[in-house]
């Protein structure tokens, strides 16, 4: 049975909600998108964070509520209504996002979707039918293959026969991605700031990302027994469940320490950042907060690039620039791939300048 559209508005017939510790679509309209809510529950099955399955869910409800408005049976979904979603994706506009005619530096309108946004919901979109020709041999994916993949993910290539791994095929169903390299902050952004900073909770935090290479969701993860502040370690739950052992930096040491005895709120949370006044305080700190923390900042400093991983790629570029081996940064920055580290070998102006000159000089000798 079609889903006829009401005069109740698409937002208002499906939704995502957390159901019993599980995201799931609801609202009048998820009886007819029942595979994406086994979906959702097959990859908490198989160990995503809830972050993650919570992430797929809004990618395929954006999707279903397409559907909706485009009056299409989830089951009826073939290859051209795939790219007719794509073509609606990349026309639409980002509710709340002012732009306009306003293009960036890359010509792109300032309120559309970025290309990597669309990749997310496409990914989704292609995980959903996968799991269910997994499900149904006789199912027709409507969702195009394309070449291989340029790689094989790391932890396919290990083990005996690690080096018999073929590259999947990927998806045809994507965008083209222009290739940014990651926004380090000058000196002097920086020093502006982390001196907006006035609690040590805080300074810690940036501390942490800024000298440990720290992502913002590891911070967050961190508890109070992962942290050395004698031997000076971090022991860092980072993407996936991975765990990794990270220095830790002596004067974030310092902070951290003064942190706990001075600032932190009695209280029985086990993370390490909790938060301080009002209605919450003594419970973690959530990404929201954080995310409210550095707005705050970003505009009492005058820095409008001060997002929390800016002070990651920061750490990166600085790593590069003092000639640190390429897979020491990838163990500090918990990266699965090489590719990743080596885009802040790019970053280092100073390094590229002085073997620019060396190679000139050089040139210049042969006559």
């Amino acid at each position: 049975m079609a889903i006829r559209l009401s005069p109740v508005s698409d937002t208002e017939l499906l939704g995502l909600e957390p159901v019993d510790g599980a995201w799931r679509l609801a609202g009048p309209a998820a009886g007819g998108f029942g595979l994406v809510n086994d979906y959702l529950d097959y990859l908490a099955d198989r160990n995503y964070s809830p972050r993650t399955v919570r992430a797929y869910g809004f990618d395929l409800l954006a999707f279903c509520r397409w559907l909706i408005t485009e009056d299409i049976e989830l089951d009826a979904v073939d290859t051209d209504v795939l790219l007719r979603f794509l073509r609606a994706c990349r026309e639409a506009t980002v509710p709340g996002r002012p732009g306009g005619n306003v293009v960036s530096l890359s010509g792109q309108r300032l309120d559309r979707y970025a290309a990597a946004t669309i990749n997310h919901r496409l990914a989704a979109i292609t995980g959903l039918f996968g799991f269910r020709s997994m499900r149904d041999a006789d199912a027709v994916n409507p969702v195009p293959t394309g070449r291989e993949a340029r790689r094989v993910a790391a932890v396919e290539r290990t083990g005996l026969l690690g080096h018999l791994v073929q590259p999947k095929r990927r998806s045809a169903l994507r965008l083209r991605e222009p290739k940014r390299l990651p926004r380090a902050l000058d000196r002097r952004e920086t020093t502006a700031l982390v001196g907006s900073l006035r609690t040590w909770r805080d300074r810690a935090i940036a501390g942490l990302m800024l000298f440990c290479g720290l992502r913002a969701g590891e911070v967050l993860a961190l508890k109070v027994r992962d942290v050395d502040i004698g031997a000076r370690w971090l022991r860092v739950s980072g993407k996936g469940g991975k765990e990794r052992r990270v220095p830790l930096d002596v004067d974030v040491a310092g902070l951290i320490q003064t942190y706990l005895l001075a600032e932190r709120p009695e209280t029985d949370a086990t993370a390490l950042f909790v938060v301080a006044k009002g209605a919450n305080r003594g419970l973690p700190l959530t990404p929201a907060g954080l995310r409210t923390i550095f707005r705050y900042h970003r505009a009492k400093a005058g820095v409008p690039a001060g997002h929390p991983h800016a002070l990651r790629h920061t750490f990166g570029t600085a790593l590069a620039e003092a000639g640190v081996d390429l897979a020491v940064m990838q163990a500090l920055l918990g990266h699965t791939h090489i590719d990743t580290t080596a885009r802040y070998v790019h970053l280092a102006p100073t390094h590229v300048k002085a073997e620019f000159d060396a190679a000139r000089d050089r040139i210049r000798a042969r006559g």
